[in-house]
């Protein structure tokens, strides 16, 4: 910085000027005139230093930093005015339209300590700046990341900048905002805002309040509030809602997940006074209730009924006695009717096959699990990201790394996606056991699917590669790291030291010693000056190019 400002100006006072000119000025007889200052001395432009341009900053930046980087870049500098503001993001070289994709949205608002105003204020330039109106999704994007950090002040600004330009919030919007209330406990102002309409969707017309009312009650059962549901419920029989039984059967849901078989009959008999019959989900939750209050036995009555009234056997009904039996441990039982659901053609879905497999893990049957997921994926059924971490998880905890291994092996030839969670806990497991070119082999996988290397991933490495003795692959890891500006911790680059002077290394360990002492130097430098708010006071095209 020090030499940006240095070369930024033509001329330059040298040291011994200064000083002779200031002992002139004391022994002068006249103090008060004293001689001026010699002339400047120009000095000549360095011929390495190259300007800083707004076109080789956007390059740079485009190289270095990705677009959700440099758009959140900018609101470290917190420029002062709309206009400055906006001439700040268009100065970065993203374009609105980019801006507003989905993945670069939800990167923008959905992540780090964003600010109300800050979402809004980005939002505002990415949908003004916009050739082409974005959908109603897009801008339910903003609507969600200002509810999860409790913003709800800044719903109003945000609703009003997507009806300027034309676009109508729907019923997913109203669902939304709903639910972030109720998670923030503001249950009052949930239920309200179906009668006082805050925020223009419409819902007080009688074509639209039906489905408002629906998902007011579908949002206080899923975050459960079944006791107000109830209320609500009952406190609407008569009025222009036309209840029907999905409303009742959110409602029994609810009550079941709790075990309430009384509230469950209750609500049951209601909908038979209405003149509305109990259909297959209806069952299903009764089962659910019966399993929860430790009466399995009725509710395999209850599911041999709901056979004999002409429903048939279902996935749901199947999946809901199923959960039973795993709940009071009775794998066994559980297996049968599984077996029994593939004989009378309900084909198993994932919800069926992440509880069996995690009721196989816990209770340590590694080879019945792998079965399990293996039928999963021949049926073509795919697990997610997250399904893939609450299997790998539990294989790293005991035994070795195989089964774990062949899980993520399985999921990749499959073609799903794994998380940067169960990549850290497979270099961990497989660093222990001193695994070393399977290590170096997942991560290789791991950087292609894009994911960063961190202190953690560097630490597993380095570790794993000392327990089998290749201490030099080790201190290539260690040197990359530092290349990135990551210190290792003092226990890994401790034991990595010791192994290379117990393999008399002492001209590589000390060369080393100096590099992580350097190192980590300029990293408790930086993270004192960062600390102490040192980033907001840099000009915006030394930020860019300083990362």
């Amino acid at each position: 910085m020090a030499l940006r400002l240095l070369l930024g100006r033509r001329y330059s006072v040298s040291a011994e000027d200064m000083v002779v000119s200031s002992l002139q000025a004391l022994t002068s007889a006249n103090p008060s005139n004293p001689p001026a200052l010699p002339p400047p001395t120009p000095i000549a432009p360095n011929p390495d230093a190259t300007a800083i341009t707004p076109t080789s900053t956007a390059a740079v930046a485009a190289t270095l930093l990705s677009p959700v980087d440099r758009l959140r870049g900018v609101f470290l500098l917190k420029p002062r005015g709309r206009a400055a503001f906006h001439r700040a993001l268009s100065s970065t070289g993203v374009d609105a339209a980019a801006a507003l994709s989905p993945e670069v949205l939800s990167g923008v608002v959905g992540r780090g300590n964003f600010s109300g105003a800050a979402t809004v204020d980005f939002f505002d330039w990415a949908i003004s700046n916009s050739k082409s109106s974005p959908s109603v999704d897009t801008c339910n994007i903003v609507i969600r990341a200002l509810g999860r950090r409790k913003f709800f002040t800044f719903f109003e600004p945000t609703l009003e900048i997507i009806r300027k330009h034309g676009i109508s919030p729907d019923i997913t919007t109203l669902e939304i905002i709903i639910d972030s209330l109720i998670v923030a406990r503001h249950v009052n102002a949930a239920v309200q805002l179906i009668n006082t309409d805050n925020f223009g969707l419409g819902v007080w017309q009688t074509c639209h309040r039906k489905e408002a009312f629906t998902v007011l009650i579908n949002c206080l059962c899923r975050r459960s509030h079944v006791g107000l549901a109830s209320s609500l419920l009952q406190a609407s029989r008569g009025e222009e809602i036309d209840l029907d039984s999905h409303m009742y059967n959110e409602v029994i849901g609810g009550w079941a997940r709790f075990g309430r078989v009384d509230k469950v009959e209750h609500f049951w008999a209601m909908m038979l006074d209405d003149g509305l019959m109990p259909d297959e989900v209806s069952y299903c939750y009764c089962i659910e209730a019966l399993g929860r209050a430790n009466r399995a036995d009725e509710a395999l009555q209850v599911f041999e009924k709901m056979s004999q009234e002409g429903y048939g056997p279902t996935t749901m009904a199947y999946n809901a006695l199923i959960f039973n039996f795993i709940s009071v441990g009775d794998l066994d039982r559980s297996i049968k009717y599984y077996k029994d659901m593939l004989e009378n053609n309900c084909p198993p879905n994932i919800d069926t096959y992440c509880k069996m497999i995690r009721a196989f893990l816990r209770e340590c049957k590694v080879a019945d699990a792998l079965q399990m997921f293996d039928d999963m994926l021949n049926r073509g059924i795919l697990p997610n990201t997250g399904m893939i971490t609450l299997f790998i998880e539990p294989l790293c905890t005991f035994g070795p790394p195989h089964a774990a291994l062949l899980i993520y092996k399985r999921s990749r030839k499959a073609g799903c996606t794994v998380s940067l969670k169960a990549y850290k806990l497979l270099l961990e497991r497989l660093a222990r056991f001193g695994k070393s070119g399977t290590v170096l082999q997942i991560w290789d996988e791991m950087q292609e699917c894009g994911y960063p290397s961190d202190k953690e991933i560097y630490e597993f490495i380095v570790n794993g590669l000392c327990n089998v003795g290749k201490v030099d692959a080790a201190v290539s890891v260690v040197e990359e790291s530092l290349r990135k500006g990551i210190c290792l911790g003092r226990v890994v680059y401790g034991k990595l030291n010791n192994k290379l002077l117990e393999m008399n290394k002492v001209e590589t360990a000390y060369n080393l010693f100096k590099k992580v002492k350097g190192a980590r130097v300029i990293a408790n430098s930086r993270s004192y000056w960062r600390a102490n708010g040192g980033a907001r006071f840099l000009p915006y095209t030394y930020l860019f190019t300083t990362q």
